[in-house]
Order: structure tokens, then sequence, then C-alpha cells
């Protein structure tokens, strides 16, 4: 008879109101069926309810465990399961343990943060179309490509986030790898720091030129990936395959390398990638899976899709490019702030030619860290890759937030003044984009000893303020004093760019700044008394950099003097050093006279009018 009762109010579930279950609940007969119930129901999370749904009543969550037929799990992002395990005690409390989240099959790579993604290098002797390939991957030219046989143009570890389709992994561009080489070599140097990086990765694609069929140095590299990563089965791609017809022979040629049948692509024009797609996706999707279970925490795995919409501009990702003429320190720089051998360093003046993007934390923070080429005048007699690595230096400068410029102390010593005619072109290229700008003087290792402890106090106290002098417009430049290869100095560097982000991202509210204003124009010596121009308002429009506009009435403006006394002003009462400031003006014109007060307000209404067009033109510009 009980049982019957329940298998009736399970079957018509939808015509009971909820206060007849809440009176069933303390019933006999149900008490005497609570452990049916409890082993056949899920927990109330299975239904989909939000977290509000938890902080109801035990009459909520009792009728939630009479609907039948669900799942102890729910999909989350379509690749992930949560399952609830609950106990009920007498039918009088729920106990809720701590859910845990199983990652199935199959794999939106598109929702996973980027750190957790799995990391795949592409390797291969020099020329065959590594970086090619790589800018195919994450849709952009980063990556110097220029064809020269006789010489190697990627040096460093270029890194990114590849989208092949719904696919995203961490994505690696080394340099060409020669087994026969010199350890002390340029070439030697860069196949150690392969082999450093490749002990970091899960897969490998290993590249080979079609045109030129199996090339005995791509034997040597399959030996060389053998030795240095024998957990690692590379995907074995002919590239350059767009021209040729017949690929059987090359094919069978590439299964002497014994990773397995080849795939034609074509890095150039988009050949093959569906079939590099279909190899990629099942093993990178094993791999996410295997992962992510051993995690086991959804707050480490999902995107930050959920944050609120209000964030801080000043917590936000900060873009740092290194800048300055060649051979000062920049890579060495780099390095000493990662604390580890990221991009490759020695004493030949030129030595990087891709621009060189990483990302660390400092200080819970994320920093993308950019180490450019030596930045010299183009000239026409600058080809190749020279000539490429300074067009890319110039659109690192434009893309960052702060620029860290590297001046070498030994240069200033033997020039005897702080900045050259180059240094002072990205200085003032930094103003005019209005970037942050932090000067860093390096090498100041070399001036230790008893014979140059007075060169290390002049140039302490002259560089600032010589910088100053050829750099007015802006006031209260950082400058760092450090020694990049001893790694002193390093916190120094990040603590003046973390406080110069924040100025440069910094902004002021308009009661305060119209406040200051009546406080600062009273102090500026004017002129022309009779003609001065009144400032009626204030405003900051903008960050990143700090924008303001004045209106003014009347139809005498601002001058240049007066523009710069409040720009002067501004960071000195403000706090804005080593930030470009930008003063726009707007001229509100004079309503006529009018006789009549309707005339008048018509007028004021008007002028409204003109105030918001100003503005939105302000904005738009």
């Amino acid at each position: 008879m009980s049982q019957s009762l329940v298998r009736a109010i399970s079957a018509r579930k939808n015509q009971f109101s909820l206060g007849f279950y809440y009176r069933c609940l303390y019933s006999k007969l149900l008490h005497s069926q609570d452990q049916i119930i409890a082993s056949n129901c899920s927990n109330f999370s299975s239904l989909g309810f939000n977290s509000s749904v938890r902080h109801r009543s035990h009459q909520n969550r009792f009728c939630s465990n009479l609907i039948s037929d669900l799942n102890l799990v729910r999909s989350t992002n379509g690749f992930a399961t949560v399952s609830d395990e609950s106990n009920v005690d007498n039918g009088e409390k729920l106990v809720d343990k701590k859910p845990k989240i199983f990652y199935k099959k199959p794999i939106d790579f598109t929702k996973i943060d980027a750190n957790l993604l799995p990391t795949v290098m592409l390797m291969g002797r020099p020329n065959v179309g590594k970086s090619a390939l790589y800018n195919r991957l994450i849709r952009r030219r980063e990556a110097l490509v220029y064809n020269t046989p006789d010489d190697h143009v990627t040096r460093d570890i270029r890194e990114g986030i590849a989208k092949l389709g719904d696919l995203r992994f961490n994505v690696l561009d080394s340099a060409g790898i020669e087994t026969e080489v010199s350890s002390g070599t340029i070439l030697g140097r860069t196949t150690a720091m392969t082999a450093n990086v490749l002990a970091r990765t899960q897969f490998a694609v290993l590249i080979i030129d079609v045109r030129a069929g199996l090339h005995p140095l791509d034997l040597e590299v399959g030996k060389w990936l053998r030795k240095h990563a024998p957990q690692i089965k590379p995907i074995v791609v002919m590239n350059k395959s767009e021209s040729i017809g017949s690929l059987d022979e090359v094919a069978s040629e590439a299964l002497a390398l014994g990773f397995g049948e080849p795939i034609a692509i074509s890095a150039e024009t988009g050949l093959g990638m569906t079939t590099l797609y279909e190899v990629l996706r099942p093993l990178l999707e094993d791999y996410t899976v295997e992962m992510l279970n051993d995690i086991g925490s959804q707050d480490d795995v999902l995107t930050d899709e959920n944050l609120s919409d209000e964030i801080d501009e000043s917590k936000l990702p900060l873009q740092l490019a290194i800048v300055g003429k060649p051979n000062v320190g920049k890579s060495t720089l780099l390095n000493a702030l990662l604390e580890e051998e990221r991009v490759l360093v020695g004493p030949e003046a030129g030595l990087t030619r891709d621009a060189v993007r990483v990302q660390f934390e400092f200080q819970g923070r994320t920093v993308y860290l950019v180490d450019t080429a030596g930045w010299l005048e183009r000239t026409e007699r600058d080809k190749g890759p020279a000539s490429l690595s300074i067009m890319q230096s110039r659109k690192s400068l434009m893309r960052a937030h702060v620029i860290a410029l590297v001046l070498d102390a030994e240069e200033i010593i033997k020039a005897k003044c702080s900045m050259t005619h180059s240094e002072v072109v990205i200085a003032r290229r930094a103003v005019e984009e209005g970037r942050g700008l932090v000067v860093i003087v390096n090498k100041m290792d070399r001036l230790r000893g008893r014979e140059n402890s007075e060169m290390y106090k002049k140039i302490k106290e002259a560089v600032p303020i010589e910088i100053q002098t050829v750099i007015p417009q802006i006031t209260g430049i950082p400058v760092v004093f450090i020694s990049a290869l001893e790694g002193r100095g390093r916190m120094e560097v990040m603590k003046e760019v973390t406080d110069t982000y924040k100025r440069w991202c910094s902004r002021l509210s308009t009661g305060r700044l119209n406040r200051w204003l009546r406080k600062v124009m009273s102090r500026h010596s004017w002129k022309d008394t009779a003609s001065q121009p009144k400032i009626k308002f204030f405003t900051q429009v903008k960050a990143r950099p700090p924008t303001f506009v004045a209106f003014v009435s009347g139809k005498t403006q601002l001058l240049e003097s007066d523009i710069r006394f409040l720009t002067r002003s501004l960071k000195e009462d403000f706090d804005l050093g080593g930030t470009p400031i930008r003063i726009i003006q707007r001229v509100i014109p004079r309503a006529p006279p009018s006789g009549t007060g309707g005339g008048g307000s018509g007028n004021s209404s008007s002028r409204v009018v003109q105030r918001t067009t100003s503005d939105k033109r302000t904005l738009s510009a």
C-alpha cells in the first residue's frame, strides 16, 4: 500500500501542489520510504537551480528530491560534469558535500584558461617554414619570415595561442636545429635553449621541406628529438606542398624518420590545415581531459567570462616594451626580470631579431614583456631581416602601455651625454604615442671600484637632470640604475613600471578638478588680464593616457604657454610624473542678448546642445 502511494505521487507530481508534498513529508508512510526516494533522486543542484536555492527551506529541498528520472551529473560548458553527493538523514536535513568535477570528451578548448592549454612546439632544420606555420596558426604576422637559406632568421622562442578551428593550444616557434655545431656559437646556443624549452612541452610538430625531399639534416633532427625528448612522438608535416603534384615519393621517404605517416600542408596558402586539425584534436583532447581531471578545480579551469563588468583599469594586464639601441642589455634585462634564460643573449650586437613577447606574474598582476630588436634609423641599405626587425620594434612601441628605455652606462661616459639621437627619437615617439616612460641605465657594474666612484656619483646625479632637459614634454621621468647581468635593480624596475602604469590609468573626478582649477588659475600670471580666457569647467574624458578638456567661454582661447602651465600643474599636484598628459580646449559661444525671459531660456538650451556636440567630438577624437 505504501509503495503504491509513493509511485502514484511520483507519476502525478505535476498535478499536486507544493503544500501537498510538504504535508506528505512528515507522514509515517513517507518516513518508511525515505531511503528508497533518496537513492533514486538527485540533489537540487542537478536541476540547474542557482545558488539562491541553497538558502531556501527544507520544504523546497525535499520536493526537488521527489522529482525522479534525474541523473547525478549535469553538463557545464559542454565538457564538464558536476556530481553533488548528498545524504538525507532521517528525512530531517540535507548534508551537501563539495561538488566534484569530471571532464569528458568533447572538450571545448575556447572555455579553458590559456595557462592550462597544451603546448605544441614547431621544430625542424633551418628554412623549412616554421615561422610561416606559426603565423598561420595564431592568425597574425608576428614572426619574421624571410627566405635566407644561409642564415637563421628566428633565434628566440616565440609563444602564442594557436586558433585552428575550434582548437586552442599554446604554440612555440623555435629556431632551426643544427646538431653539428659548437656550443659557443649562436646556433649552438639556440639549439641548447630549444632543448630546455622542449622539456616543458607536451607535443611537437616536425616540419620538413617537401621541395627538397628528406634532407640529411632532417634525419639528424629526428635523432636529436629521440635523445632530448623521448616521451614526445612528433607529428611530421611536409610543408611547401602547394605546387607539388605527387607527394608519394617524399611521403615514403619521410617514413624513414620513424614518426608515422606525414601530413602534406602549405603554411603560406593554408593547404592541409583541416588534416592537421583532425590529427591534433584527439591527441590534445586526451591530454586535456586527463590534466583537467587531475586538477579537479572548476575555478582554476574556466575562463574569466563571469567576472564583473566594473574592472579597475589599473588592474588590467600591463604591456611593457623594452627598447633601446643594440647591445645595451635589453635581452639580459628580460631574462633578469623572468629569472630564467628565456631569450638568447651574448656579446654580439644585433643578436635579437624577433620581438619576443613573454607573459609572467608580478605581485598578482599579469605583465606582458616584449623584448625588441636594437633600435636603429632605417636606411635604404637595410634589407632583409634587419629592416623587418626595425619595423617590428616600432610596432611593439605603439602597442605597449609603458616603454622601458634602456641606456648603456659605459656609452654615457664615452659620449659624455646621457642620450644619443636615436634614444631621443625613441623617447619622443613614446611621448607622441601617449605611452608611459621609464628610463633604465644598465651596466652599472662596470663602474665599480675606487677609481670609478666619482664617475658613478656623477652619472646618478647628472643623468636624470639631462634627460628632463632633453624631453621637456614629460616631467618627473623615473630613472633606475641597474645591473641586469647581476640581477641588481630588478624589483626597482618593476616598481617604477607599475607605478607609472597606475598613473597612466588614473582618473580624476570633475569636482576635484574644478576645485583644483580655481586654485591654480589664481597663481598664473596672465599677459593680458582684460583678455584672460575664462575656463567654465575642466573635466577628464579618458585615461590611458590622461586626457582633459577645458571648456572656455568667449572667443579668447588658451595659449600654448597656458596649456603648458596647466599640464605642469597637473603633474605636480596629482603626481602624474612619467606620463604624457593631453589637454584639449573647447569654446562655448556666448549667448546673444535677449529682452524676454522666454528667449533667455531658449538660448540656454541652445548652449547646452552646443556643449554636448563639442563633447562628442572630443570623445570621437
